[in-house]
């Protein structure tokens, strides 16, 4: 059925509201949007709508209540601000709980120039990727284009996800781990999958990646999907492997939109990356950059903004991004601590020496004496942990974790790895120097105090980031010591996801509580997942990563 508006009738169409003006000809509206100027109007045929053209209705709502006037006018304060919002180019902007800053905007226009959206979008870490991947989900489900969708990540970013698309997009998505999937699959009918009775889902790679899910997944998934830490799905490993059959089987439906973040998009694999670039499109793992016409298809799909790109060039972001201040703290080894070291880096030179048998002999006796002397540089109770592994035999448990060939698939290993050679009277005389200096005064420990304590007496909030369980423990009794007025706590691997959460939140102090300065320890197991910025406003590494 046709509706006839007139001149000045206020009509809804395509999700928001209009004021109807002089039609061109019989059956074509123009109109202009509600709040908007002349040179908003837009031309359209109803009958090609998705949605029908209506009459527009402002009715009260539900739960309206009398009230006073200066609440009714906030009210239409705000009212008349989202109908500005809503008059301009993207029909999502009234849905947003922020204002997206000019550059998170260019992967939304990339992809509305795609007729299906195929996006790798590699900004630094920090500029927003979860932002540019939300704006073009909210804009795509506000034209009516997309119906449903999963977001794909590692299980440590499943909440983070779900709480971002509320907070900030107005989305009610459903976290599918392995903790949940039971429980929204329970009552369901035989004939419908978890992911027909819940459209919105953001999913745990781990969990979705065995193969008796992963072939469901695929007949049922959404036509669109945000995979988050793209790289880590690319490698050849075996749980890399499995992941990247998932999405490369996605990725064969070419209707499917599919949306890639990382913030390495390149780590030195050159197979990987072939990889991660064949997810967009097949003919880009052929990796002809010295074609100008391969170059210009893939700009089409390919994003990647450093940070100092945006505070420098064109953007005139500067005012973005919070100003680092950065320094080193060196410190000498006590005469005790130097020897030790030297002792330990003799004996790893032996060790590499000595080694016979074939490559894998040669290549564990290299990457053990590496991971010792990366335990020992860290702290005495790390190396001491590390060669007390050793003795009871846990080699053969934590050789992958030498190998530090899957890194990403699970959460960041703060275990001390075992040498990866055979005891010896050497060995086992190291490993008393090491327990002996775990009890002595260490320069390490004290610098890390002294450079601490004017931060602290300004006020600061730090979080101090160890490599080692054993040395985010030795630290944390030694700040206790040193700051006893503090709220100190420590976060490794030993706890869960939901454990490391909580232990967070607690540091935070209640409304009504006096504020009581905090200091954090943690292992790399709380890089990724939890927002430390609203209760820390400073970083310490303690230790370096370092790979030969």
């Amino acid at each position: 059925m046709t509706v006839n508006f007139a001149p000045g009738d206020l009509v809804r169409a395509r999700g928001r509201e209009w004021v109807a003006l002089p039609s061109p000809q019989d059956g074509i509206l123009a109109l202009r949007p509600l709040s908007g100027s002349e040179s908003d109007t837009v031309i359209l045929d109803p009958t090609l709508e998705i949605l029908p053209v209506e009459p527009a209705r402002f009715d009260l709502p539900t739960d309206a209540t009398t009230t006073v006037q200066a609440k009714a006018a906030l009210l239409a304060d705000a009212t008349r601000l989202t109908l500005r919002r809503g008059a301009g180019p993207f029909r999502s902007a009234a849905q947003l709980a922020f204002e997206p800053r000019t550059y998170q905007l260019v992967p939304l226009l990339m992809a509305l120039r795609l007729s299906v959206p195929r996006l790798l979008i590699a900004d630094d870490v920090g500029i927003g990727k979860t932002i540019e991947a939300g704006l073009i989900l909210r804009e795509l489900m506000d034209r009516g284009e997309v119906d449903a969708f999963s977001v794909l990540c590692p299980p440590h970013l499943v909440e983070q996800w779900v709480g971002e698309l509320k907070a900030r997009f107005g989305i009610d998505a459903v976290p599918v781990t392995s903790g949940t999937a039971s429980r929204l699959e329970r009552g369901l009918p035989l004939a419908q999958t978890l992911f027909d009775a819940y459209p919105f889902t953001v999913v745990s790679l781990d969990y979705i990646k065995a193969e008796k899910r992963r072939e469901g997944f695929a007949r049922a998934c959404p036509d669109f999907v945000i995979v988050d830490e793209a790289h880590a799905c690319v490698g050849t490993h075996q749980g890399r492997q499995q992941r990247f059959e998932l999405l490369s089987g996605l990725a064969r439906d070419p209707d499917r939109r599919m949306v890639l973040l990382t913030a390495t998009p390149h780590s030195g694999d050159e197979e990987a990356f072939a990889r991660l670039l064949s997810l967009i499109e097949p003919s880009f793992a052929s990796m002809s950059f010295e074609d100008a016409r391969y170059r210009e298809r893939l700009a089409r799909h390919f994003v990647q903004r450093r940070r100092i790109d945006l505070v420098s060039g064109e953007w005139h972001e500067s005012r973005a991004f919070p100003k680092h201040e950065t320094t080193e703290f060196p410190y000498r080894l006590s005469r005790a601590h130097l020897e030790f070291q030297e002792a330990v880096l003799d004996y790893c030179f032996g060790i590499v020496s000595r080694a016979a048998g074939g490559q894998r002999e040669r290549r564990l006796a290299f990457w053990g004496t590496l991971a010792l002397m990366r335990c020992v540089g860290s702290s005495p109770a790390a190396g001491s942990s590390a060669l007390r592994n050793r003795i009871a035999n846990e080699t053969d448990r934590l050789e992958p974790q030498i190998y530090d060939e899957d890194g990403d698939d699970e959460d960041a290993v703060d275990l001390e790895p075992g040498t990866a050679f055979d005891a010896d009277p050497e060995l086992l005389a190291l490993m008393r120097r090491a327990e002996a200096l775990a009890a002595e005064p260490d320069p390490k420990l004290a610098a890390l105090v002294d450079a601490l304590t004017p931060l602290i007496k300004k006020g600061a909030n730090p979080v101090v980031f160890c490599r080692y369980l054993a040395t985010a423990e030795h630290v944390r009794d030694g700040l206790r010591r040193a700051f006893p007025k503090l709220t100190i706590e420590s976060v490794t691997g030993v706890l869960t996801p939901d454990e490391r959460r909580d232990r967070v939140a607690d540091m935070a102090p209640a409304d009504d509580d006096k504020q009581v300065q905090r200091l954090l320890v943690a292992t790399d197991c709380l890089s990724e997942g939890i927002n430390l910025q609203q209760l820390f406003d400073a970083v310490v590494h303690y230790d370096l990563s370092w790979n030969p």
